[in-house]
Protein backbone atom coordinates (compact mmCIF):
# COMPACT_ATOMS: atom_id res chain seq x y z
CA UNK A 1 0.00 0.00 0.00
CA UNK A 2 1.92 3.36 -0.84
CA UNK A 3 2.84 5.54 1.89
CA UNK A 4 0.92 8.58 0.41
CA UNK A 5 -2.41 6.79 0.37
CA UNK A 6 -2.30 5.46 3.87
CA UNK A 7 -1.32 8.50 5.06
CA UNK A 8 -4.15 10.08 3.59
CA UNK A 9 -6.41 7.25 4.68
CA UNK A 10 -5.45 8.00 8.29
CA UNK A 11 -6.28 11.92 7.97
CA UNK A 12 -9.53 10.85 6.53
CA UNK A 13 -10.27 8.84 9.40
CA UNK A 14 -9.00 11.24 12.38
CA UNK A 15 -11.28 14.22 10.34
CA UNK A 16 -14.81 11.70 10.73
CA UNK A 17 -13.24 10.82 14.35
CA UNK A 18 -13.20 15.38 15.05
CA UNK A 19 -16.51 15.82 13.54
CA UNK A 20 -18.17 12.67 14.88
CA UNK A 21 -19.21 11.11 11.94
CA UNK A 22 -21.58 8.85 13.68
CA UNK A 23 -23.53 11.27 15.28
CA UNK A 24 -25.02 13.38 11.72
CA UNK A 25 -28.01 10.59 11.81
CA UNK A 26 -29.30 13.65 14.29
CA UNK A 27 -29.79 16.09 11.11
CA UNK A 28 -30.08 13.46 8.42
CA UNK A 29 -33.19 12.03 9.95
CA UNK A 30 -34.99 15.32 10.27
CA UNK A 31 -33.99 15.52 6.47
CA UNK A 32 -35.13 12.11 5.71
CA UNK A 33 -38.70 12.12 7.29
CA UNK A 34 -39.44 15.94 5.90
CA UNK A 35 -38.94 15.17 2.76
CA UNK A 36 -41.45 12.38 3.07
CA UNK A 37 -43.66 13.83 4.67
CA UNK A 38 -43.43 16.74 1.76
CA UNK A 39 -44.10 13.96 -0.58
CA UNK A 40 -47.39 12.02 1.26
CA UNK A 41 -48.80 15.37 1.99
CA UNK A 42 -48.04 18.05 -1.02
CA UNK A 43 -46.92 15.58 -3.43
CA UNK A 44 -43.49 17.23 -4.25
CA UNK A 45 -39.66 16.36 -4.37
CA UNK A 46 -37.14 18.11 -5.27
CA UNK A 47 -33.82 16.39 -6.36
CA UNK A 48 -31.81 19.92 -6.64
CA UNK A 49 -33.35 21.17 -3.48
CA UNK A 50 -32.42 18.35 -1.59
CA UNK A 51 -29.14 17.75 -2.58
CA UNK A 52 -28.22 21.35 -1.97
CA UNK A 53 -29.76 21.28 1.58
CA UNK A 54 -28.29 17.34 2.48
CA UNK A 55 -24.74 18.79 1.78
CA UNK A 56 -24.58 22.22 3.71
CA UNK A 57 -26.71 20.50 6.44
CA UNK A 58 -23.81 17.83 6.77
CA UNK A 59 -20.58 20.37 6.57
CA UNK A 60 -22.69 22.99 9.50
CA UNK A 61 -23.32 20.01 11.41
CA UNK A 62 -19.80 18.44 11.48
CA UNK A 63 -18.37 22.20 11.74
CA UNK A 64 -20.57 22.41 15.10
CA UNK A 65 -19.45 19.15 16.44
CA UNK A 66 -15.72 20.17 15.42
CA UNK A 67 -16.08 23.26 17.18
CA UNK A 68 -18.09 21.82 20.15
CA UNK A 69 -14.55 19.25 20.43
CA UNK A 70 -12.58 22.10 20.18
CA UNK A 71 -14.01 24.45 22.69
CA UNK A 72 -13.97 21.42 25.24
CA UNK A 73 -10.08 21.44 24.47
CA UNK A 74 -9.74 24.88 25.31
CA UNK A 75 -11.56 25.12 28.08
CA UNK A 76 -11.14 22.20 29.64
CA UNK A 77 -10.66 22.11 33.81
CA UNK A 78 -10.36 18.53 34.20
CA UNK A 79 -7.77 16.60 31.86
CA UNK A 80 -8.43 13.52 32.62
CA UNK A 81 -10.92 10.45 31.46
CA UNK A 82 -13.12 9.08 28.91
CA UNK A 83 -14.91 12.59 28.01
CA UNK A 84 -11.31 14.44 27.49
CA UNK A 85 -8.81 11.80 26.17
CA UNK A 86 -10.73 9.17 25.51
CA UNK A 87 -13.13 10.63 23.95
CA UNK A 88 -12.19 13.95 22.00
CA UNK A 89 -10.76 13.47 18.87
CA UNK A 90 -8.11 16.33 19.40
CA UNK A 91 -6.18 14.90 22.33
CA UNK A 92 -7.11 11.09 21.15
CA UNK A 93 -5.62 11.59 17.55
CA UNK A 94 -3.05 14.51 18.73
CA UNK A 95 -4.72 16.63 15.98
CA UNK A 96 -2.53 20.09 14.85
CA UNK A 97 -4.77 22.84 16.43
CA UNK A 98 -4.22 24.88 13.54
CA UNK A 99 -5.39 21.96 11.41
CA UNK A 100 -8.06 21.70 13.48
CA UNK A 101 -9.32 25.01 12.71
CA UNK A 102 -8.51 25.00 9.25
CA UNK A 103 -11.22 22.53 8.90
CA UNK A 104 -13.71 24.08 10.92
CA UNK A 105 -13.03 26.94 8.59
CA UNK A 106 -13.21 25.61 5.40
CA UNK A 107 -17.12 23.36 6.36
CA UNK A 108 -18.58 26.46 7.87
CA UNK A 109 -17.26 28.34 4.16
CA UNK A 110 -18.83 25.17 1.95
CA UNK A 111 -21.95 24.78 3.58
CA UNK A 112 -22.53 28.48 3.88
CA UNK A 113 -21.96 28.75 0.47
CA UNK A 114 -24.02 25.41 -0.65
CA UNK A 115 -26.92 27.19 1.86
CA UNK A 116 -26.92 30.35 -0.35
CA UNK A 117 -27.24 27.62 -3.24
CA UNK A 118 -30.15 26.72 -1.37
CA UNK A 119 -31.60 30.27 -0.95
CA UNK A 120 -31.36 31.24 -4.72
CA UNK A 121 -33.19 28.56 -5.69
CA UNK A 122 -35.61 29.02 -3.12
CA UNK A 123 -36.96 32.02 -1.17
CA UNK A 124 -35.94 34.22 1.51
CA UNK A 125 -37.92 32.25 3.95
CA UNK A 126 -35.43 29.49 3.94
CA UNK A 127 -32.57 32.16 4.10
CA UNK A 128 -33.98 33.44 6.79
CA UNK A 129 -34.66 30.37 9.09
CA UNK A 130 -31.58 28.91 7.59
CA UNK A 131 -29.35 31.72 9.31
CA UNK A 132 -31.39 31.71 12.71
CA UNK A 133 -30.47 27.56 12.87
CA UNK A 134 -26.65 28.82 11.51
CA UNK A 135 -26.68 31.08 14.57
CA UNK A 136 -28.01 29.02 17.51
CA UNK A 137 -25.43 25.81 16.38
CA UNK A 138 -22.55 28.25 16.36
CA UNK A 139 -24.23 29.16 19.51
CA UNK A 140 -24.66 25.69 20.98
CA UNK A 141 -21.13 25.60 21.41
CA UNK A 142 -18.96 28.91 20.88
CA UNK A 143 -18.90 32.14 23.03
CA UNK A 144 -18.70 33.11 26.19
CA UNK A 145 -21.45 31.20 27.59
CA UNK A 146 -22.27 28.32 24.72
CA UNK A 147 -25.51 26.91 25.35
CA UNK A 148 -24.36 23.70 25.59
CA UNK A 149 -23.19 23.87 29.01
CA UNK A 150 -26.46 25.75 30.21
CA UNK A 151 -29.85 23.95 31.27
CA UNK A 152 -31.40 24.82 28.00
CA UNK A 153 -28.93 22.17 25.64
CA UNK A 154 -31.52 19.90 25.44
CA UNK A 155 -34.38 21.29 24.53
CA UNK A 156 -33.02 23.89 21.79
CA UNK A 157 -30.99 21.31 20.10
CA UNK A 158 -34.11 19.10 19.62
CA UNK A 159 -36.35 21.86 18.80
CA UNK A 160 -33.73 23.15 15.93
CA UNK A 161 -33.08 20.24 15.18
CA UNK A 162 -35.97 18.22 14.83
CA UNK A 163 -38.10 20.89 14.13
CA UNK A 164 -36.70 23.16 12.43
CA UNK A 165 -34.63 20.74 9.96
CA UNK A 166 -38.17 19.15 9.52
CA UNK A 167 -40.01 22.15 8.40
CA UNK A 168 -36.48 22.64 5.62
CA UNK A 169 -36.93 19.76 4.43
CA UNK A 170 -40.76 20.27 3.67
CA UNK A 171 -40.72 23.67 2.73
CA UNK A 172 -37.62 23.75 0.19
CA UNK A 173 -39.92 20.92 -2.13
CA UNK A 174 -42.87 23.19 -2.63
CA UNK A 175 -42.95 25.33 -5.59
CA UNK A 176 -45.73 27.50 -4.57
CA UNK A 177 -47.15 27.14 -0.90
CA UNK A 178 -49.78 28.67 -0.15
CA UNK A 179 -49.76 27.68 4.00
CA UNK A 180 -46.77 30.00 4.44
CA UNK A 181 -44.93 32.92 3.20
CA UNK A 182 -42.37 35.84 3.87
CA UNK A 183 -43.34 39.24 3.17
CA UNK A 184 -40.60 42.41 3.41
CA UNK A 185 -42.39 45.90 4.18
CA UNK A 186 -41.74 49.29 2.78
CA UNK A 187 -40.94 50.47 6.69
CA UNK A 188 -38.10 47.88 6.59
CA UNK A 189 -39.75 45.25 8.90
CA UNK A 190 -40.44 41.62 7.93
CA UNK A 191 -43.65 39.66 7.77
CA UNK A 192 -43.96 35.96 8.42
CA UNK A 193 -47.90 34.50 8.11
CA UNK A 194 -48.59 31.44 7.99
CA UNK A 195 -51.76 29.19 8.53
CA UNK A 196 -51.43 27.54 12.41
CA UNK A 197 -52.85 24.07 11.08
CA UNK A 198 -50.46 23.46 8.71
CA UNK A 199 -47.57 24.78 11.20
CA UNK A 200 -48.87 23.08 14.66
CA UNK A 201 -49.24 19.74 11.55
CA UNK A 202 -45.57 19.78 10.86
CA UNK A 203 -44.48 20.89 14.71
CA UNK A 204 -46.52 17.29 15.92
CA UNK A 205 -44.89 15.00 13.28
CA UNK A 206 -41.99 16.47 14.49
CA UNK A 207 -41.84 15.43 17.88
CA UNK A 208 -40.41 11.99 17.83
CA UNK A 209 -37.43 13.62 16.17
CA UNK A 210 -37.45 16.74 18.39
CA UNK A 211 -37.82 14.26 21.82
CA UNK A 212 -35.21 11.64 20.56
CA UNK A 213 -32.49 14.13 19.57
CA UNK A 214 -32.97 16.01 23.00
CA UNK A 215 -32.67 12.85 24.55
CA UNK A 216 -29.44 11.95 22.99
CA UNK A 217 -27.88 15.26 24.72
CA UNK A 218 -29.53 14.88 27.90
CA UNK A 219 -28.32 10.90 28.04
CA UNK A 220 -24.98 12.08 27.37
CA UNK A 221 -25.19 14.86 30.09
CA UNK A 222 -26.63 12.32 32.58
CA UNK A 223 -22.84 10.44 31.56
CA UNK A 224 -20.94 13.56 31.81
CA UNK A 225 -22.26 14.86 34.90
CA UNK A 226 -19.22 14.64 37.44
CA UNK A 227 -17.03 15.88 34.58
CA UNK A 228 -19.17 18.74 33.63
CA UNK A 229 -19.09 19.78 37.23
CA UNK A 230 -15.49 20.15 37.30
CA UNK A 231 -15.29 21.72 34.01
CA UNK A 232 -17.97 24.30 34.80
CA UNK A 233 -20.89 22.66 32.70
CA UNK A 234 -24.21 23.77 34.31
CA UNK A 235 -26.50 21.28 32.16
CA UNK A 236 -30.09 20.09 32.94
CA UNK A 237 -28.96 16.64 34.75
CA UNK A 238 -26.83 18.98 37.38
CA UNK A 239 -30.18 21.32 37.31
CA UNK A 240 -32.55 18.49 38.38
CA UNK A 241 -30.21 15.30 39.68
CA UNK A 242 -29.71 11.88 38.72
CA UNK A 243 -32.64 10.43 39.88
CA UNK A 244 -35.16 13.04 38.24
CA UNK A 245 -32.84 12.85 34.90
CA UNK A 246 -32.84 9.56 34.48
CA UNK A 247 -37.00 8.94 35.26
CA UNK A 248 -37.35 12.04 32.51
CA UNK A 249 -35.34 10.46 30.24
CA UNK A 250 -37.72 7.60 30.28
CA UNK A 251 -40.56 9.34 30.30
CA UNK A 252 -38.91 10.88 27.42
CA UNK A 253 -39.70 7.89 24.81
CA UNK A 254 -42.85 7.19 26.56
CA UNK A 255 -43.94 10.38 25.22
CA UNK A 256 -43.22 9.97 22.34
CA UNK A 257 -45.57 6.85 21.52
CA UNK A 258 -48.35 8.27 23.78
CA UNK A 259 -48.04 11.74 21.42
CA UNK A 260 -48.40 9.23 18.19
CA UNK A 261 -51.15 7.40 19.64
CA UNK A 262 -53.04 10.54 20.01
CA UNK A 263 -52.14 11.74 16.37
CA UNK A 264 -53.56 8.86 15.22
CA UNK A 265 -56.64 8.66 17.07
CA UNK A 266 -57.26 12.56 16.22
CA UNK A 267 -56.25 11.91 12.37
CA UNK A 268 -53.37 14.83 13.59
CA UNK A 269 -50.93 12.13 11.93
CA UNK A 270 -51.91 9.35 9.17
CA UNK A 271 -52.67 5.99 10.78
CA UNK A 272 -49.52 4.25 9.35
CA UNK A 273 -47.55 5.76 12.06
CA UNK A 274 -48.63 3.57 14.47
CA UNK A 275 -46.36 0.88 12.90
CA UNK A 276 -43.31 2.82 14.89
CA UNK A 277 -44.94 0.70 17.92
CA UNK A 278 -43.39 -1.97 16.74
CA UNK A 279 -39.96 -0.36 18.34
CA UNK A 280 -41.37 -0.31 21.75
CA UNK A 281 -40.18 -3.60 23.08
CA UNK A 282 -36.97 -2.91 22.13
CA UNK A 283 -36.74 0.77 23.12
CA UNK A 284 -38.37 -0.33 26.41
CA UNK A 285 -35.31 -2.85 27.19
CA UNK A 286 -32.10 -0.37 26.31
CA UNK A 287 -34.15 2.48 27.77
CA UNK A 288 -33.82 0.37 31.09
CA UNK A 289 -30.66 -1.18 30.31
CA UNK A 290 -29.19 2.95 30.41
CA UNK A 291 -31.23 4.16 33.42
CA UNK A 292 -29.55 1.38 35.84
CA UNK A 293 -26.14 1.81 34.09
CA UNK A 294 -25.75 5.47 32.68
CA UNK A 295 -21.72 4.63 31.77
CA UNK A 296 -20.90 6.58 28.65
CA UNK A 297 -18.31 3.75 27.36
CA UNK A 298 -21.18 1.05 27.85
CA UNK A 299 -24.64 2.40 27.45
CA UNK A 300 -24.36 5.68 25.99
CA UNK A 301 -25.16 4.69 22.51
CA UNK A 302 -28.80 2.64 23.55
CA UNK A 303 -29.96 6.73 23.22
CA UNK A 304 -28.29 6.84 19.91
CA UNK A 305 -30.08 3.49 19.17
CA UNK A 306 -33.35 4.52 20.32
CA UNK A 307 -33.36 7.55 18.17
CA UNK A 308 -32.27 5.42 14.69
CA UNK A 309 -34.84 2.85 15.73
CA UNK A 310 -37.92 4.51 16.30
CA UNK A 311 -37.34 7.02 13.61
CA UNK A 312 -36.26 5.08 11.35
CA UNK A 313 -39.79 3.79 11.33
CA UNK A 314 -40.91 6.55 11.63
CA UNK A 315 -39.43 7.34 7.91
CA UNK A 316 -40.30 3.75 7.09
CA UNK A 317 -43.94 4.15 7.73
CA UNK A 318 -44.42 7.57 5.73
CA UNK A 319 -42.34 5.87 2.76
CA UNK A 320 -44.92 2.93 3.00
CA UNK A 321 -47.78 4.86 3.56
CA UNK A 322 -46.34 6.80 -0.06
CA UNK A 323 -46.51 3.31 -1.86
CA UNK A 324 -49.98 2.21 -0.77
CA UNK A 325 -51.93 5.53 -0.57
CA UNK A 326 -53.05 7.15 2.15
CA UNK A 327 -53.67 5.17 5.10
Amino acid sequence: MPVSFRENYMKFKQFLKLVEIQTKVASMMPLLVGTLVSIYFYGHFSVVNFFLMLTSLLCIDMATTAINNYMDYQKAIHTTGYGYNGHNAIVKEQLSINRVRGVILLLIIVGTLLGIGLFLNTDWLVLFIGAVSFIIGIGYTFGPMPISRTPFGEIISGVVMGLGILFLAVYIHLPNPDWIWLEWTTGGTVNISLKWFEFFRLAYISMPLVIGIGNIMFANNICDMEEDWKNHRYTLPLSLGKPLSLSLFGLAYLGIYVLLAVGALTKLLPMGVLLVFLTLPIVYKQTVTFMKAPVKQINFVNAVKNFVLINLAYAISWAVMIGFGNL
